[in-house]
């Protein structure tokens, strides 16, 4: 796996894995979350834990696909995610997501997370639209 051999060759700073949420609505439409079937599978790989649940995403907002400008998928998930896991304080976190696009989405939750007092946010993505 592309992320695995990424993580084991560079040293990215982080003592847990967390997957981008789906809100429960969209997960129960689709039936997995693919940002959590490649933390689950990275956890492995690379012998990290995975933390599930930590991370919610509190607003029903559209898939970012959907936007068209950097404005409008930051719109989209300003104050979409919720962090409540008080487990996280001081814990250097590797945020997984399968695309970034314009980053929108992974600096909504580094900031929900940050809110919940973790020390550091990373972010790691299968692929990067350009």
């Amino acid at each position: 796996m592309l992320m695995a051999d990424y993580l084991k060759g560079n040293k990215v700073p982080g003592d847990i894995l967390i997957a981008v949420p789906l809100h429960s609505k969209r997960l129960r439409q689709r039936g997995y979350n693919q940002s959590a079937l490649l933390a689950r599978k990275l956890g492995k790989l690379n012998a990290m834990p995975v933390l599930e649940g930590g991370l919610l995403r509190v607003k029903d907002s559209l898939p970012q696909a959907r936007t068209t400008t950097v404005d409008e998928r930051r719109k989209n998930v300003d104050n979409a995610f919720a962090c409540y896991d008080s487990e996280l304080t001081g814990k250097s976190l590797i945020l997984i997501d399968d695309v970034c696009t314009s980053g929108a989405t992974l600096e909504a939750c580094a900031v929900a997370l940050k809110h919940a007092g973790a020390a550091s946010v990373w972010g790691l993505t299968l692929a990067r639209e350009i």
